[in-house]
């Protein structure tokens, strides 16, 4: 996906880019590659995969939200800041904090902050766990991109939702690991509300958007700790 393709598919999306929004995504996207050289952040290096599918991937989350009307999101296992920083980029009123267990994916993502001069943007090196005992239930938007299965993912973020909120994981097509994780997250206060099924532009490789409102308080039992969340997953 070259630029130009990049911004005729936003376009779909009602999403229209400034200049300065696609000088700072430019920038991102070469300060990422020169990076990746020293610091393994992403195995996708080329230029418009990069676009593709870390930028247009991670902008498709507002298939199921209007982030217009969000004051703050966390992008939980953000890794080299997707779809969290490219939030950040082109929606600047939300605060947004960004966690990873992965020290050197933060470090890259505050040398990038600064060199975008990017505000009201939170980092966290550490595990979603350990994070929700001091910002339970603080988010708008709680949302995470490619990282464990929906069960897992589901125990580590609900917790982390507001009440009247939404967790939104961006996920590939595995129905069965969407279908499996209902219990679950009935468990951990939330409820399905619609899932988004697409395709990316020009590969045709299948997403899903969960969509999952926090209808109420997730019980304090909830996160347990990361060995017994994989071990002994909800049922």
């Amino acid at each position: 996906m070259n630029k130009e393709s990049f911004i005729k598919e936003l376009s779909k999306l009602n999403i229209s880019l400034t200049e300065e929004e696609l000088n700072k995504l430019d920038i991102y996207a070469n300060f990422l590659i020169e990076y990746n050289k020293h610091t393994n952040l992403t195995a996708i290096t080329n230029i418009e995969d990069i676009y593709l599918k870390h930028f247009y991937d991670s902008l498709t989350i507002v298939k199921a939200i209007d982030l217009t009307k969000i004051n703050n999101l966390i992008d939980v296992g953000t890794g080299a800041g997707f779809p969290g920083m490219v939030i950040k980029i082109l929606f600047p009123n939300i605060e947004v904090t960004l966690l990873d267990s992965n020290n050197k994916k933060i470090t890259f993502l505050q040398e990038l902050s600064q060199k975008l001069q990017l505000t009201n943007i939170n980092f966290y090196h550490g595990r979603a766990e350990e994070y929700s005992k001091e910002y339970r239930e603080s988010f708008d938007i709680v949302t995470a991109r490619a990282v464990s299965n929906l069960t897992t993912l589901s125990e580590l973020c609900l917790p982390l939702t507001k009440i009247n909120g939404y967790f939104i994981p961006l996920k590939g097509s595995n129905e069965e690991e969407i279908i499996s994780s209902y219990n679950a997250i009935n468990k951990l206060g939330g409820k399905v509300e619609e899932i988004i099924k697409f395709s990316l532009p020009y590969e045709d490789s299948k997403r899903n958007i969960i969509k999952i409102k926090k209808i109420k308080n997730t019980p304090s039992i909830y996160p347990r700790r990361y060995e017994k969340i994989i071990k002994y997953p909800l049922k």
